[in-house]
């Protein structure tokens, strides 16, 4: 079964879309839970970016052990050099540089021709190899552009020296048949390819990171490049937590596997939120607080008789509580007896019936029935 690498930017992508600046301490704290998780690369940030992104980064590298730690450059030398600065003190260092190929980047942002793309990105991962041994290049906004030109500049990129070709989906604007037959163009058409790692990066703009990034991983490719709860520029990042347990939960149909201490997912996405300042909604997938609940009378009642009847996780997987039933109108006597059952009540079904007659009263006016509501009903009824 191959392994699947995690990339993990959250400190870095992700904190792009944050209106706020994570401070050294805070990005140290996250950055240690990561290793916890067991990601195999954190992308810690970019450090020409500003001052104090520097000191982060160099902070990371110096205190976090046993991953890679990352460091995002343009194709620039200056940030080149500043990037190999910040990383000096990492156990095991990269540098990830890279450079538009759209023609939109290339004549609206850059200014440049395609020749000149070509040229700036192989000179600027020469540049990047005199300090690492381990350089990620990065197509900005490739699945916009020509795969023709791609592979050209992948070929280049990998001639000097890249460890690592990410492919990202930088506008979310691919669909997962479009993003999967681009990964397979490239990994049947460039040059020593196989040499290389290839990854995938994906932005949610239409709703579709997760799905485009699974796509792209059963295309062939290898690492997939993520942010805890999908934080990110825009609309977010592909979301790590929805990945990893996409694999882990259909590791049949996928037939690969990755490194990562499920059990660990549930508080790095709480220290994530907290930290950040960034709510979970509620009904985000494998870390919302609904993920793990059950409203409707149908399926409390067969959650109650066999779990796998309405979850294909079990919470514990991913270090969140027990399961909840929440009892609203919509549930029904099944429910009610399990939950009052936990509260120390047991009750023949004539009694359940003239219970359940008052829980629905109640249930009719408040959105959700809590304990202290059951212990009332059972005073009042019985």
């Amino acid at each position: 079964m191959r392994k699947l690498f995690v990339f993990d930017t959250t400190l870095r992508d992700g904190e792009q879309s944050l209106g706020i600046t994570l401070n050294v301490d805070e990005k140290l704290e996250i950055a240690r839970q990561l290793v916890r998780l067991k990601v195999d690369v954190i992308e810690a940030g970019f450090p020409n970016s500003s001052p104090g992104d520097f000191i982060s980064v160099q902070a990371i590298a110096r205190e976090v052990k046993g991953v890679v730690i990352c460091g995002l450059t343009r194709a620039v030398k200056s940030d080149i050099d500043r990037c190999a600065e910040a990383l000096r003190s990492a156990e095991y260092p990269r540098i990830h540089t890279g450079i538009g190929v759209s023609s939109v980047h290339m004549e609206k942002k850059l200014g440049f021709t395609p020749e000149q793309v070509v040229e700036t990105a192989a000179a600027a991962v020469k540049h990047a190899k005199k300090y690492v041994a381990d350089v990620e290049f990065f197509a900005e906004d490739a699945t916009r552009g020509d795969r023709d030109f791609l592979v050209q500049v992948l070929e280049q990129v990998i001639k000097a020296g890249a460890t690592v070709v990410n492919i990202p989906d930088t506008l979310g604007y691919a669909t997962p048949q479009e993003y999967s037959r681009l990964i397979s163009y490239v990994m049947n058409h460039v040059k020593n390819i196989e040499n290389v790692v290839v990854s995938v990066h994906c932005h949610n703009d239409l709703g579709m990171a997760t799905a485009n990034s699974l796509a792209g991983i059963e295309a062939g490719a290898n690492q997939v490049e993520v942010t805890v709860n999908g934080i990110g520029e825009r609309a977010g990042n592909t979301s790590l937590e929805e990945v990893v347990m996409a694999i882990h939960t259909r590791r049949d149909h996928y037939g690969i596997r990755t490194d990562i201490n499920t059990q660990e997912i549930w508080p790095a996405s709480r220290l994530v939120a907290r930290t950040a300042g960034v709510p979970v909604p509620a009904h985000k997938p494998i870390v919302g607080e609904n993920a793990f609940m059950h409203a409707s009378g149908i399926h409390q009642d067969g959650f109650l008789k066999d779990r796998q009847t309405y979850e294909i996780i079990d919470p514990s997987t991913v270090g969140a509580s027990a399961s909840k039933i929440s009892l609203t109108a919509r549930s029904g006597r099944h429910a009610l007896k399990h939950m009052l059952e936990t509260l120390g009540y047991r009750m023949d079904r004539e009694a359940l019936d003239k219970v359940y007659h008052s829980f629905l009263q109640i249930a009719d006016i408040k959105k959700e029935v809590m304990a202290q509501d059951l212990h009332s009903i059972m005073q009042m009824t019985v």
